[in-house]
């Protein structure tokens, strides 16, 4: 069985890009855009048939966004929503592939699937993570990153989620502004008998932070979110065990690196010794 897909794409700029994306898709797939920029470049690259646009008239984030979209799209009939990201390529035949997989004899259970992801290079972009907890930071700042994970999800790039488990889960959590929505949802849906999966057989492109102008600013903001992650899956003695085993792992391999590799990881224990959240300007949100 499948059944059709609606397609939501967040756009912040990178009109271009958007375009290309669009463009990749081709016609005859409903699609929505939610600009958080406001852009009349975006919304021109959205100007096309079966497309939607709505400018909220401020950026929301990522996961707001998402729900901007989900409000009406889970009231309407039955269909699958494949979260886009405008860096992201994603032709017809492949969607139908991951489709294809989702409603697949035995994948009843799977509420969230992404293809294979490449970048331009041609290296293939890691897709499948373990879920973050303060026990695998310690992992990984002991060098031992590399133990099997029991559980994991999937990067939300080009991600494919089943209406039932919209349904069951409920809608993206708005304290997230922008990165591991995706990681939280799936845990929750993970909490509700779901799982997530990697259809190998389906491939998109991924150029990666197609909207980011600054990497510091969009640094900051990912490991942000893994504060707020950590806070509420494991509490505020969660967090300080996590942040540090981020602060150890980052201060010894800023001792035994060097060049760029060294300075990155000098900035990640300083960043966590002040705080992500701080560091990110959202040390005052929930």
């Amino acid at each position: 069985m499948t059944r059709p897909v609606h397609v939501v794409v967040v756009a912040y700029g990178a009109a271009d890009q958007l375009d290309f994306c669009l463009s990749a898709l081709g016609a005859g797939i409903e699609t929505t855009v939610v600009d958080n920029s406001g852009s009349p470049a975006v919304r021109e690259a959205a100007d096309r048939p079966g497309v939607d646009y709505i400018d909220p008239g401020r950026n929301l984030g990522f996961g707001a966004g998402v729900n901007l979209a989900l409000q009406t799209l889970l009231k309407a009939a039955p269909r699958d929503v494949l979260l886009l990201n405008p860096d992201a390529v994603l032709d017809p035949g492949q969607l139908e592939t991951l489709t294809r997989y989702l409603h697949r004899r035995g994948n009843e259970r799977v509420a969230a699937v992404s293809p294979r992801l490449m970048r331009a290079s041609g290296l293939e972009q890691r897709v499948v993570w373990p879920f973050p907890t303060p026990l695998r930071c310690w992992a990984d700042a002991v060098g031992l990153s590399r133990v099997p994970a029991r559980d994991s999800f999937v990067i939300g790039a080009a991600l494919l989620l089943r209406w039932e488990a919209l349904q069951d889960v409920g809608l993206f959590d708005e304290r997230f502004f922008l990165y591991a929505e995706e990681t939280d949802w799936q845990r929750r849906a993970r909490a509700l008998g779901w799982t997530s999966s990697l259809c190998r057989d389906a491939v998109g492109v991924h150029a990666g932070a197609g909207t980011a102008t600054d990497t510091t600013s969009h640094e900051a903001l990912f490991h942000a979110a893994q504060e707020t992650y950590i806070r509420k899956w494991y509490g505020t003695g969660g967090w300080l065990a996590y942040r540090l085993a981020a602060c150890s792992g980052a201060t010894a391999r800023a001792l035994v690196r060097g060049g760029e590799r060294r300075a990155a990881a000098a900035r990640r224990a300083r960043l966590y010794a002040r705080g992500p959240r701080r560091c990110a300007g959202l040390a005052g949100n929930p």
